[in-house]
């Protein structure tokens, strides 16, 4: 296994658009590895493959205490949402030390498939909801600041430039 190098904010290779993925060989299933791995190290709850400049749909997610309940999640969909919405305070490994409010719909289901490629469905609310749309969001290029204002998404840019040019 190997830990992957994390892309920061506003790094343009997070706006890149995620390809699907075709082929579930040996390759995805090591890419599987270190994506949770270096997630784990992070430490962190979930990570798309985006961030790691892999533009291929992919996020690992575990949201548990105990940091042994991997779910892999290739090429998801959001098949349903409800229209209840919730605010919650994210984070963000690409934008490291920074949370902030961020409204999403309350609960999901999910498509996607396995690291075998079979495919299966997920509801999810709260956390786990939370953090499969903000995964999803990288799938797509987006970074969770761009749910925030103008004047606090330019005041994490330059801080994060600041940040990663000294």
């Amino acid at each position: 296994m190997a830990l992957l190098e994390i892309l920061c904010y506003p790094d343009p290779r997070l706006h890149k658009i995620a390809r699907s993925i075709e082929v579930f060989d040996d390759r995805l299933k090591e890419l599987v590895e270190n994506l949770s791995q270096t997630m784990y190290e992070a430490p962190g709850v979930g990570l798309a493959a985006t961030q790691v400049d892999v533009h291929e749909q992919l996020i690992v997610i575990d949201t548990s205490d105990t940091r042994d309940e991997l779910l892999v999640l290739i090429n998801p969909k959001i098949i349903w949402q409800s229209e209840e919405k919730k605010s919650w305070r994210e984070g963000c490994l690409s934008v490291p030390d920074y949370f902030d409010e961020v409204t999403r719909p309350d609960k999901i289901v999910v498509k996607a498939q396995n690291v075998q490629g079979e495919f299966f469905e997920l509801e999810a609310e709260g956390l786990m909801s939370v953090c499969i749309q903000h995964e999803m969001d990288h799938l797509i290029g987006k970074v969770f600041v761009e749910y925030l204002s103008a004047l606090k998404k330019a005041r994490i840019k330059s801080k994060m430039k600041k940040r990663f040019s000294s």
